[in-house]
Parts: C-alpha cells; structure tokens; sequence
C-alpha cells in the first residue's frame, strides 16, 4: 500500500512540476500568506527533494554519483602486509575499522595462522581476535559478499562451536545472502562446507547447492566444476548431470590436476560418465610428459580400474612413462598400480615385470595384505614373470609361516592364486579342502558363497589332478555342484545347437552344459572314435573326464571363450581359463576351444559345421602327436 501511495505521489509531483508557470501564476494571484503556506508544506512533504526531478530523465551529474569503493586506510595496508597473525591483531588494536575490515582481518588472520602452522584452537581466546569478531557480528550487513563468504569458511576452519552467536549471525546473514552471491562464492561455500556435520551448515550448503543447479549455466571455469564434482556427495542427481555436462564442454581447458581430481571424483561415486571419460582421456593424452607425474598415473590407473573403463591409448601412455620409474616406487604403489591394471585385465609385459623384480629386490618392504594382492593379480592375467623361480622363491618363504594365519576367504584367493600360477603346493592344498574350512566359508551370508566354493572345487580339483600322490581316498570328496543354473550367452547357445547338428541322430554321444566335479562347466561333451565321427556310449561317465574308455573311443570338450575369459585388446586367455583348461586336459579330456572373435565370424549353419569339424580334427591330431 505505501509503494502504491509513493508511486502515486511521485506522478502528480511530476505533472505539478511540468505545470509549473501556471502554478506560479496562480500563486502569485493568492496572498502572500497562502502562497507562502503552500510552499513550505511542500517543502515539509519532500525534504530529500533533488535539483534534478523524476519526469527530468536519468542522467545523474558527477556530484551525484556514490561512491562504492571505500577509501584504503591504513589498517588495509598493514592487513595486506602482515606476515604473521600477530601482525594483524596489533594493526587492529591500533587502528580499529568497520565491520567489514573485521571480515577481511579475521579471514587473514586465519591464512596467516594456517601458512605458519600454528595451532589455532591455541589463538582463538585472544581478546584482540574476539574484539575482530564481535565487531564483524554486529554489523554483519554492511560485510562485502567475497568477505563474508570468507569469514564464514576462517570461523569453519576455527572450529567455532554451532552455538557461537558469531557463527549464527554470519551463517543467517548467508542464507539471507545467498541468491546474490556469485557462482564462485556458491562454489566455495559448497567446497569448504562439504563435510559439516551442523545443521546451520548443512542449511547453508543445501542453499548453495540449490543455487548452484538453478543457475549452472553461468559456471565458466574449469576449476570451479572440478571442486564441484568432488565434492559431490550431497549434490541431488540432477545437479550431478550438469555439472559432467559443463565439465564435458570445458574439458579442453582442464589441466592434468583437474583431470585427475574429476576422475577420482568420478570413481568415488561410482559415477561412469562414458563422454565425459573419453573427453578427459583424450586431453590427458595431450599433455606433455613433465605432467604425467607419478601419483597422476597411478590415481588415473585407480579411476580406470575402479569404472571398469577402457583407454588402450593412455593405458599404453601410462605405461610408458610409469615404467623408469617403478625402481623409485614403494610397495603401496606397486601393489595399488597392478591390482587396477588387474581389474582392467590389461597386461603390460615390461611394466609387470618391472613389478616383479621391484618384489624381488625389495621383498623385505612388503608385508603379507601386499604380497597377497600381488599374486591374486599376476594370477588373475595369468602372468608368469620371467624370474619366476627366484620370485616364487621369496613368495613362499613369506608364505610358509603366514598362509595359515590368514582369514579364511583371503586364504582360500591367495590358495587359488597360487594353483592359477602352478605354484600351490600339497600342504597349502590339504587344510582348505578339510570340512572345518570348507564350513567357515560356506556358511557365510553373503553373496561370495557361490564364488568360493567354485574355488574350493578348484583347489580340490588341482590337489587331484596336479598333486595325485598326496591326494588318496581317504581325502574329503570335494563339495557338490551348485544345484543353481547357469546364465547362458548367446555364443553357448548358439553353440550347443551347432555341436546338436554336428552329431544329428546319435544324441546319446553328446551332452550339453556339463557340470564336472571339478567345478568346470563344458558347453559341449561329445565322444568320438578313431575317425572323429560320434560314438554312442551308455551309459556315458560322469563329468570327471577320468574314467577308462572303450579303446580308440576320445572324449572331447568344447569350450565357449567369450569376451570377459580375454585380456583387454589381446587373445590370450586370463588365468582362470587357462587353468580350466589346462584340468579338462589332465582329466583325460581333448579341449576345443571355441572362441567368441571366430564364432561370431560365421553366419551360415553349414560354416559353423565346417568349422567345428575343422577345430575337432585339429585338437584330435594334436593330441596324437603328443
């Protein structure tokens, strides 16, 4: 109502003023105690009036301008000197100023206290400090937005307690504030407030956040969207997706910090933004090699791993640059590099090596979680160092004493390791195929129980096959198979309907999705005779391979490989697999491996008839001249 009457007011001055001679004239005809009544309500009713009047337009002279910037006093000055905080609280007592002098001088005192290393919950009783604050609290309004927003994040670092009515009116003036602050002044607010526990805090940082996907648009700097994702544990989902989309178009001007900090950020919410990783993986690529430091490399090898994301380019980049340098690392490094080069199944021959010998030069530095992660990696490629005696040599002197001590499911990874590298010996096989650990494993609630006891059929399966004069019969049978089905690919499908055409009418020479006692599923188990052509065996054994067979008569095993039993960007199959096969072998089987880059080649029937009988003469022949 008050507006709505000024506005009015404001109008018929206006039209009064264009009026003017008339009013004049008028005037002049009234007497002059009426005249000069008139004037002086006038004059009582606008006190503040203007030479300048509003129908007259909007330029403005420069005796009417305001001034916005203060006058630098001599506290600024010896504020902007000081070098160490004691500085800036004699500069205070001496001088005094205005509550937002306070905010600067508190902010940089702060700085100050943190650059020389001070204990800060030491120095917050002084009286000069607590003058500064009080001063900064109670004229809180008239604070600069860049001070205030600073004064917030020097009473965070303070440690100042919720209750703290400095705090309380800084955080107040804040939320009343926050619509007007820059995006920069949002960013560090969410920054610097990302792990308060306070609910003003929270409130303050929620608001910040709240702006900042309102208004994600005016961000225009790099740094600021890296500090952005980050810190993104509090972010709603959406603000998260532009935040990568403001990142993925500034991705060009990011340095190799940035670059780093996104995709850990990335990894740690587990986050797999395909663009943006391609985007970052291609400038990264770009940088020159005095940039591609040590913890970059090994942070990047984290990233990849942890989002199972494939860059053979800055792999081979990393790779290249990491390897002069393995000598230098410690055995947190080596371990942290190889278990995400594991995870992304890409093997680098030179750099594993490099890693073996770092083990073997500097076992002493290792302890047993280490040395333990090491081999479940080399196992999981299927790697064999070139050292391997003298590796293996230092591997099982540390394991002799500490093996059985483990917990049972790292003992049971670390067992299995071993039997994927050939290195498992008797005595490590034994205890895990006791039913004591078998019942510590299996009776665990959690979704690993299928996974190790498919390991346990392994080891029991190696201690069978690779150890025969330690295994006799009065040894614990292995565990049963998984009563569960299989998924099954669209390659073992298309290929057990392929080997059902290959033996036509004699069905009973075929079995499909074998499940051995060995813990081996086979897509395909066909008996043959001396001529390769289907044999009609009943009853055919059980899926232990083992068993005497009628002479001439060959019992094959086709194996679907399919794109997860491959290292990244190579043939050669990881170390599980080749540990399958190799016990089929040894289980008196003749393996046809049927790999998913041949399959998928061939589009006919009749092709994959052919080529199944080409595989089938030519493990058959390999086998005879063995």
């Amino acid at each position: 109502m008050a507006s709505r009457l000024l506005g009015r007011y404001a109008r018929v001055l206006c039209r009064a003023s264009s009026q003017a001679p008339a009013a004049t004239a008028v005037t002049a005809r009234l007497p002059p105690t009426v005249a000069s009544h008139a004037e002086v309500q006038r004059a009582q009713g606008w006190p503040t009036v203007t030479q300048r009047l509003m129908c007259e337009g909007k330029t403005i002279t420069k005796d009417d301008a305001f001034q916005t910037t203060p006058t630098f006093t001599k506290l600024d000055e010896l504020i902007d000197k000081a070098a160490v905080p004691e500085d800036i609280l004699l500069a205070w007592v001496e001088h005094g100023g205005n509550s937002n002098q306070a905010a600067y001088a508190v902010m940089k005192w702060t700085v100050l206290v943190l650059r020389t290393k001070g204990k800060i919950k030491d120095l917050t009783g002084d009286s000069r400090l607590m003058d500064m604050m009080d001063t900064m609290s109670q004229q809180v309004s008239a604070v600069w937005n860049g001070n205030l927003v600073s004064a917030l994040k020097a009473l965070w670092i303070m440690d100042v307690p919720p209750t703290d009515p400095v705090l309380s009116s800084v955080q107040t003036e804040v939320l009343w504030r926050v619509r007007r602050l820059t995006y920069k002044q949002l960013a560090y607010l969410a920054d610097w407030g990302a792990n308060k526990k306070g609910q003003q805090d929270i409130a303050v940082v929620n608001a910040a956040l709240k702006q900042l996907e309102l208004r994600w648009t005016e961000i225009a700097d790099s740094k600021t969207v890296s500090g952005l994702i980050s810190k993104g544990q509090r972010m709603s989902p959406a603000l998260r997706d532009r935040l990568e989309d403001k990142a993925l178009e500034l991705s060009e001007g990011f340095s190799t910090e940035e670059i780093r900090k996104v995709s850990v950020a990335l990894a740690a919410q587990s986050r797999r933004s395909v663009p943006l990783l391609r985007a970052l993986s291609y400038h990264l690529l770009q940088k020159p090699s005095s940039e591609f430091t040590t913890p970059l490399i090994l942070n990047m090898a984290y990233a990849y791993g942890k989002l199972n994301f494939h860059h053979s380019q800055v792999f081979q980049r990393m790779a290249s640059e990491l390897l002069p340098r393995v000598p230098e690392l410690n055995s947190i490094d080596v371990v942290r590099c190889s278990k995400s080069l594991g995870f992304l199944k890409w093997l680098h021959i030179p750099l594993f090596e490099a890693f073996a010998d770092h083990y073997i030069a500097n076992s002493q530095n290792y302890n047993i979680p280490q040395l333990c992660n090491l081999l479940m990696t080399f196992a999981r490629l299927g790697f064999q160092p070139s050292k391997g005696e003298e590796f293996f040599s230092k591997v099982h002197s540390e394991l002799e004493e500490s093996l059985s001590g483990l917990e049972p499911f790292l003992q049971t990874d670390v067992v299995w390791s071993l039997c994927v590298l050939q290195q498992a010996k008797p005595h490590y096989l034994l205890p895990l195929t006791q039913q004591q650990h078998r019942t510590k494993l299996l009776e665990a609630s959690d979704s690993r129980v299928e996974s190790y006891r498919l390991k346990l059929l392994h080891i029991a399966a190696t201690l069978h096959l690779e150890h025969p004069d330690s295994s006799d019969s009065d040894s614990p049978a292995p565990p049963s198979a998984s009563s569960v089905p299989a998924n099954i690919s669209p390659v073992q499908s298309s290929l057990r309907e392929a080997l059902q055409r290959l033996v036509g009418e004699r069905m009973e020479a075929l079995r499909t999705g074998v499940d051995t006692v060995y813990g081996w599923t086979i897509d395909g188990e066909l008996v043959v005779d001396c001529d390769n052509k289907p044999v009609d065996v009943l009853p055919l054994p059980s899926g232990g391979g083992d068993q005497d067979l009628p002479v001439g008569v060959r019992r094959i095993a086709f194996m679907a490989l399919e794109f997860p039993n491959f290292g990244s960007k190579s043939k050669d199959l990881l170390g599980r697999f080749v540990m399958m096969k190799r016990h089929l072998q040894l289980a008196g089987y003749i393996t046809v491996e049927v790999p998913y880059y041949d399959w998928l080649e061939l589009k006919t029937d009749w092709q994959k008839l052919a080529y199944l009988k080409d595989k089938l003469g030519k493990a058959v022949a390999e086998d005879m001249a063995k």
